[in-house]
């Protein structure tokens, strides 16, 4: 019965990992510039990852694999967030536009 409720868990965390990092796909085709694009990567591709490794560390019953994939989720956790603030800030310095749909610039400082 464990085993069974175990795997339902493993399945529900790919799935799910794989619905987020399906959303940030999608996102990445459909939205309008670079800033909304690097949200849907950094936020939803960040998730989705994390629960796939979740799974993967899980799934593996082993103590040095699941310690690696927490590690994982550790380093996109940290990492995701500084590096899309740091390429937006460098875009955004350079001159790439917003586009035409939103609403306001905070970087301007007005």
């Amino acid at each position: 019965m464990i085993t069974l409720l175990v795997a339902i868990g493993i399945a529900l965390l790919t799935v799910v990992g794989a619905l987020f990092s399906l959303i940030a796909a999608i996102g990445l085709n459909r939205l309008p510039d670079l800033y909304t694009r690097m949200h849907a990567a950094s936020k939803a591709g960040t998730v989705g990852s994390g629960l796939l490794l979740l799974a993967v560390g899980l799934h593996a019953a082993d103590v040095a694999t699941f310690g690696r994939a927490v590690a994982g989720i550790v380093f996109f956790v940290l990492t995701a967030p500084i590096s899309a603030h740091l390429l937006a800030r460098a875009a955004h310095k350079v001159g790439y536009k917003l586009s035409a749909v939103s609403v306001r610039d905070d970087m301007l400082g007005k």
